[in-house]
């Protein structure tokens, strides 16, 4: 899969689409989805190992713990659509099918990574998957997305936009600017929030107002819905209902996903605000992998070796990226003046 010139697709041009191809099918492929949720969780670990070993440096958020929302989420879309998220975005980049070998050598620094290495672990981007990025600034994806949905209704080619922000996010002005002008245009957009509670540290109960943030576009015409985000299923449940409603010409749609991150908000956050049995609890009886592992064990779907064998493809997956980021070189001088202007 992976090649030098990864870095490339960063800048490569986006191809027109006439139609939406691929449309998900009604009845999940639950396997699909284990591997999916595994691989992110695998990567994670592995790109957290990798920083105590000060291999990454700068910022590094990670996502476990959500694996959920966006396996969920990316399960409901076409390979046409187009996806936006916030600096937390390792895992969007492998739901979006982007190579772990270039995910991990951008989160090293390196010539073979999506940005050529220059964009770290908060910002880099593949035109060719329809992934335009990570986004370092609070809330600021979420009238980029915006934009990229006018730019489908504006081509007509029938592809939507996923713009996924966290409960932080979700008190930021530009946010319900968007907001207004995605309902005042009716725009093929879904604006997913990954309620984690605690943004970057401090609980949704002593930021916000109202903690129901599925409500926040009622004001704007835009419907929402509350779902268990540490539950797959729920949320590909949801995300098919909201794809179906965007599609439709309906306009925009708002899904506020209720979950956990297990580790702090970046490396070098300890997570103090919370308790360790709080954490315990939600790994014990809501981790979305182990979830959905129980339900396919209990109703013979799938067998401890099945589990066995992805659990293995996974490991080397993730393995084999981190030798491909290590073994990649450093981008030279020269690149500081390329990628300035597009």
């Amino acid at each position: 899969m992976a090649n030098k010139n990864l870095g490339a697709a960063a800048t490569s041009k986006v191809e027109k689409k006439s139609s939406v191809s691929g449309a998900p099918s009604a009845k999940p492929d639950l396997l699909k989805l284990y591997r999916e949720m595994l691989l992110i969780r695998r990567f994670e670990e592995k790109a957290g190992q990798l920083y105590g070993m000060g291999l990454i440096g700068g910022f590094c958020h990670l996502y476990i713990g959500q694996e959920a929302v966006v396996t969920g989420m990316q399960d409901c879309i076409t390979p046409n659509d187009a996806v936006i998220t916030s600096y937390r975005d390792h895992a969007h980049m492998i739901a979006c099918d982007m190579d772990p070998k270039g995910i991990m050598a951008e989160l090293t620094g390196r010539i073979g990574g999506f940005s050529k290495g220059k964009g770290g672990s908060m910002h880099m981007f593949s035109t060719e998957k329809h992934f335009y990025g990570g986004h370092g600034i609070v809330g600021a994806q979420v009238p980029l997305g915006t934009g990229i949905a006018f730019a489908h209704k504006y081509r007509g080619n029938g592809a939507l936009s996923l713009v996924y922000f966290g409960d932080g996010s979700a008190n930021q002005g530009q946010v319900y600017e968007a907001f207004n002008m995605a309902s005042l245009w009716k725009l093929p957009v879904i604006y997913i929030i990954e309620n984690n509670e605690y943004a970057m540290g401090t609980s949704v109960k002593r930021s916000h107002s109202t903690t129901e943030l599925y409500k926040r576009g009622e004001a704007f015409g835009i419907p929402g819905k509350q779902v268990n985000g540490m539950d797959v299923e729920a949320v590909r449940e949801a995300g098919l209902e909201a794809v179906a409603h965007v599609r439709a010409g309906n306009g925009p749609f708002l899904l506020e996903m209720k979950t956990y991150r297990y580790r702090g908000h970046s490396m070098s956050d300890p997570a103090k605000y919370r308790s360790k049995e709080e954490v315990e609890d939600y790994k014990e009886h809501h981790d979305p992998i182990e979830r959905l592992k129980g339900r396919m064990l209990a109703e013979k779907l799938a067998t401890e070796d099945d589990f066995k064998a992805i659990d293995k493809e996974t490991k080397a997956i993730v393995a084999e990226a981190a030798e491909f980021a290590q073994e990649s070189p450093e981008p030279p001088e020269s690149e500081l003046w390329t990628d300035v202007l597009v």
